[in-house]
């Protein structure tokens, strides 16, 4: 539940359409299929080792909210101010083209699906979890949590296998007042993830 407003698949689902417009069919169902997996993965891969790596590096989580929440923001002010088209996807792009199937992880898993601000989500909670003593209370206490990246990645999936579904049901108008809200949920998450970084190095110090 920390990770879906984050995350927030269904705002996000237009703004994947948006930047794979130049894309057929086939090629978005893939695409979305491949999101999906990436961001189960990553988000799997932060919330099991994410505090070792940063521990590994000596980096504190407070930076990395900080930075993660610079990086949201950023997105998000970017989305806020793209014009009725919505973003183009060659400004996410490299190499000034179109986003294709090899954009899957890059921009499309990360940052506009699961961006830093949910990998510190991620994170933060793996650092909360209970020591495991035997098998049976790693399967307790990991089950649910891999059900729920399950659970999770499958509504990204849906989500965007189902865009144009969605943004048809919603309209012109109703899709780009999604997408403006998404945005603007997206700038005070990420201004709200800076603000809570920035308070927990002040309060150590450091």
């Amino acid at each position: 539940m920390g990770l879906f407003p984050i995350i927030n698949p269904i705002g996000g689902a237009p703004i994947f359409l948006g930047l794979t417009r130049d894309c057929t069919d086939e090629e978005r169902h893939l695409l979305a299929r491949r999101v999906a997996v990436s961001g189960f993965f990553l988000m799997l891969g932060s919330l099991i080792v994410g505090s070792h790596v940063l521990e590994f590096f000596g980096i504190p989580l407070p930076v990395v909210r900080v930075a993660g929440g610079l990086v949201v923001t950023a997105f998000g002010w970017k989305l806020l101010q793209a014009g009725d088209d919505g973003i183009d996807s060659r400004e996410v792009a490299t190499a000034n083209r179109p986003v294709g199937r090899e954009d899957a992880f890059y921009p499309l898993t990360m940052p506009l699906t699961v961006g830093p601000g949910a990998i510190s989500v991620a994170i933060a909670l793996g650092t909360q979890r209970p020591k495991a003593a035997d098998l049976s209370d790693l399967i307790f206490i990991g089950g649910p949590a891999i059900a729920a990246l399950v659970a999770m990645g499958a509504t990204i999936y849906v989500c965007y296998r189902f865009a144009e579904l969605i943004v048809a049901t919603l309209g012109k108008r109703g899709t780009t007042v999604l997408v403006r809200l998404s945005a603007f949920i997206l700038l005070c998450i990420g201004i709200e993830i800076i603000w809570s970084g920035y308070s927990a190095l002040v309060g150590t110090g450091r």
